[in-house]
């Protein structure tokens, strides 16, 4: 049994109730059955009540997938990838879609400030769900928007997000963020690149 996947969906249940119930009563016993999925949540991990309370604090209403995007940049074979500030490992240049941006304006902001790279944001190449991978656990569930990118302009600039980028085969990976990409992603993306054309 996913008991991750079970103690999400028992959140969101909760959630919805709290947010669409209007009897005082529901509200109540909602509000228990959304603390209670926290508690079953952080019995899986290591993390303090409050770190999950935090985590999930800004969730209500109806839940869906949260949307990621990603960039696809390549030169010579070689993928261009973002080492993260923090923890010193790499992915694809992206993060959270932002309300109020269109995906192709969320890709060309995010490529700007994780790299200083101006980008042409070309088409949808691939959408990886990652409550499909049951071995990399998350809080939330994503949809991982990859967009095929063309530099126009820029050179890397210093940020608080990442510390360097740089170009990888695929036999000479980094260490990944594998909750923001996997090398299982990196290889269905690179093997559509051999085997389609853009005109």
């Amino acid at each position: 049994m996913d008991y991750l996947a079970t103690y999400k969906e028992l959140l969101s249940i909760a959630q919805a109730g709290l947010h669409y119930g209007h009897d005082k009563f529901d509200q109540f016993r909602y509000q228990e059955l959304n603390d209670l999925a926290l508690k079953l949540i952080q019995s899986l991990g290591n993390e303090p009540q409050e770190v999950i309370n935090d985590l999930f604090s800004q969730e209500s209403g109806y839940q869906t997938p949260k949307v990621d995007v990603r960039a696809w940049i390549t030169q010579n074979n070689k993928i261009l990838l973002v080492q993260d500030r923090k923890t010193q490992e790499w992915s694809l240049p992206g993060g959270y879609a932002d309300v109020g941006f269109s995906p192709k304006e969320n890709i060309q902001k995010e490529v700007y400030e994780e790299t200083g790279l101006d980008v042409n944001v070309w088409q949808l190449k691939a959408i990886f769900d990652t409550n499909l991978r049951k071995d990399i656990p998350q809080a939330f569930q994503y949809y991982k928007l990859v967009f095929s990118c063309e530099i126009l302009d820029g050179s890397f600039t210093e940020n608080l997000e990442t510390s360097q980028m740089d170009y990888f085969s695929l036999n000479n990976l980094p260490v990944l963020s594998k909750k923001r990409t996997t090398k299982e992603q990196l290889r269905q993306l690179m093997q559509q690149d051999e085997t389609s054309t853009f005109e």
